[in-house]
């Protein structure tokens, strides 16, 4: 597992769990969930745009400890707890991720400590 690495980045919120931010195997970086809280692990209220803008800002500084940009993402997975909040999230998304990677959003019944948007994503560094 020596070409397997665990990447924390210490400008990102905290794990909420036993788990590492990313882990880069091969030329892919798997960005684990981030929810809107900043790096002393407060959870960041507001609008859905302000805690979609915290999780994106979580994933850039993620990235950014593994070498990479937000415009390597290939894929990206999106969690709301209300399609509702679909537009207003969209359009902080679009911003970011203008490169257009792949992308699911899905409706969950909860995310974890009741946050209403989480995004994962994999990069490709090669």
């Amino acid at each position: 597992m020596s070409d397997i690495k665990k990447i924390f980045a210490k400008d990102a919120m905290p794990p909420a769990g036993p788990y590492s931010h990313a882990v880069v195997a091969g030329p892919n970086i798997f960005v684990s969930g981030c929810i809107p809280a900043d790096a002393s692990g407060n959870l960041v209220t507001g609008s859905i745009a302000t805690q979609t803008q915290a999780c994106i800002d979580n994933i850039k500084a993620i990235l950014a400890e593994a070498g990479v940009g937000i415009e390597r993402v290939v894929k990206v997975n999106v969690f709301l707890t209300d399609m509702a909040d679909f537009a207003e999230m969209n359009g902080v998304y679009a911003e970011a991720f203008a490169h257009k990677p792949a992308r699911s959003c899905v409706a969950v019944k909860q995310l974890p400590k009741g946050v209403p948007v989480e995004i994962e994503c994999v990069a490709y560094t090669g």
